[in-house]
């Protein structure tokens, strides 16, 4: 007698059916995604950078696809944008704008966010604000240096200008990615 084994789903994309095809489908769509995400974008007179629904896909993007999937769905959005595809915040391609550091950091936020994913993070609401938050703050790790770099102003005017204003919009988009992800969970585990 053969016992089968059935792979307890580590991340919501295990969930679709399809192996290397389902993959592909779902890199290629969160590269997408992030990129509509980024033409919701407002400019903001008192700095470079603008409010976007970039954060909330990638991180939404990243705790649904996991580490491996995530990064390449940012990897993905980078290469494109930087090749000349207008779909950064602002219509905008290539490099060297205040803001792109930010989207180098969704690459490193997709692995950390898809890697804790992975452990079960996002099954709870506060496990699931706890990694939106930590993504959050990788991303500023590495965009706001590159924005005092591209600016040319000190680390703390750079807090001031590419951190501190979109505080309460991060909040938000946590609070709904907090809320969305266990919902998601709990919707699969039934339809199981």
């Amino acid at each position: 007698m053969t016992t089968t084994v059935v792979a307890r789903p580590r991340v919501l994309a295990d969930l679709v059916p399809g192996g290397a095809v389902r993959d592909v489908a779902l890199v290629a769509g969160a590269a997408a995604l992030t990129g509509l995400a980024a033409q919701v974008a407002i400019p903001l007179p008192f700095t470079p950078v603008p409010l976007s629904l970039q954060t909330f896909a990638v991180l939404l993007s990243a705790a649904a696809l996991g580490p491996h999937r995530a990064a390449a769905a940012m990897l993905l959005y980078l290469a494109a944008g930087v090749g000349g595809i207008p779909w950064f915040a602002e219509q905008r391609a290539g490099v060297g704008f205040p803001s792109f550091g930010y989207i180098v950091g969704f690459v490193l936020a997709a692995v950390v966010v898809g890697a804790l994913a992975r452990r079960g993070s996002d099954r709870s609401v506060p496990g699931s604000m706890a990694t939106m938050v930590l993504g959050n703050l990788v991303i500023y790790a590495v965009g706001v240096p590159y924005l005092a770099l591209a600016i040319g102003v000190d680390l703390f005017t750079a807090v001031a200008l590419g951190a501190l204003p979109f505080l309460v919009g991060d909040a938000l988009k946590i609070l709904l990615a907090g809320g969305l992800l266990p919902a998601a969970w709990r919707v699969a585990g039934s339809r199981r």
